[in-house]
């Protein structure tokens, strides 16, 4: 015979009770019947539980050891019971979603809620995302990485949703706005505007420069918001993730070559509720933008003669 949680609870019910004959009547048991399962239990655990006599039922060394086990396994238990019933009866849970900019998140987000309740929150910072995700706050980091650079460090499940090339938006009154695409050599005496990050992708933007022949000027850092005015003034030039949606006042256009390239990247807790089927909604979303971007569409027709994202 194996220790059941039935036993403890004789155990239990016979500390508590004092004596056998209180404990039986208040598991509804005849004495004698709860006398011969209490020896069988005895047998299980190697030896006698309580020393009994005329004035009841006191717990030995072996029996204290056993009801404090006991005392501690039961709630549990009983805790596991209600905390299933609880799950069993509740709604799907819904999907709690991180991202730093970009442009599928929206997509995505409405793709999600036509299923379940969805939840998110945004920040400049993928590490921020990354951690809250690995503490169990978040199931879904929505985020990105220039180049060929690794995934983040850490637990969560790393899934690489697209590679596009990175294009420019400029004032639809500048000079180059007309062109199909843009050596970044010719846009040396340019300023720029970009998003913060904590990524490599400043990194990657000066390497680019340097391997065109220059060194960037003014760079100003700051909101998706204060980049497209600044853009559209005419004050600079935003790199852009190519499926970006231009603005009125702006044109947006392809650089040669392609030589800074972003990687779309969702990573999810190793819990996270539906993890392939919301890798494939993202990958979806993101084939629905680049078929509504005639900019993108035009650049893919170009460099791999299909209308389709790489």
């Amino acid at each position: 015979m194996d220790l059941e949680l039935r036993h403890l609870r004789i155990v239990r019910a016979v500390a508590d009770a004092g004596s056998v004959s209180k404990a039986a009547s208040l598991l509804g048991l005849a004495q004698p019947a709860l006398t011969a399962q209490l020896k069988r239990i005895e047998r299980v655990l190697g030896g006698t539980l309580f020393e009994r006599d005329r004035h009841g039922a006191r717990p030995t060394r072996l029996g204290e050891l056993v009801l404090a086990r006991a005392r501690v396994l039961l709630p549990a238990a009983k805790e596991l019971q209600d905390e299933a019933v609880r799950f069993a009866h509740a709604p799907s849970p819904g999907f709690r979603i991180g991202a730093t900019n970009g442009p599928i998140l929206g997509g995505l987000v409405d793709r999600l809620a036509a299923e379940r309740t969805v939840s998110t929150y945004t920040s400049w910072s993928a590490d921020e995302l990354t951690t809250m995700a690995e503490l169990g706050r978040l199931d879904y980091v929505l985020t990105g990485a220039c180049g060929d650079g690794g995934t983040p460090i850490g637990s969560l499940r790393w899934e690489t949703i697209s590679y596009d090339p990175v294009f420019t938006l400029v004032a639809d009154t500048h000079p180059l706005a007309g062109e199909k695409e843009l050596e970044l050599s010719e846009l040396a005496p340019e300023s720029w505007a970009v998003t913060p990050g904590d990524g490599c992708f400043a990194d990657c933007f000066a390497t680019a420069c340097a391997r065109a022949g220059f060194t960037p000027g003014t760079i100003y850092e700051t909101d998706v918001a204060t980049c497209t005015h600044l853009a559209r003034v005419g004050r600079a030039v935003v790199l852009c993730q190519a499926t970006h949606q231009a603005a009125p006042g702006l044109a947006m256009i392809p650089l040669a070559g392609a030589p800074l390239r972003w990687r779309q990247l969702l990573g999810h807790h190793p819990a996270a509720p539906d993890a392939a089927w919301v890798v494939e909604q993202a990958r979806q979303t993101h084939a629905e933008v680049v078929r509504r971007s005639p900019v993108y569409q035009d650049w893919l027709v170009r460099n791999t003669g299909f209308g389709t994202a790489p």
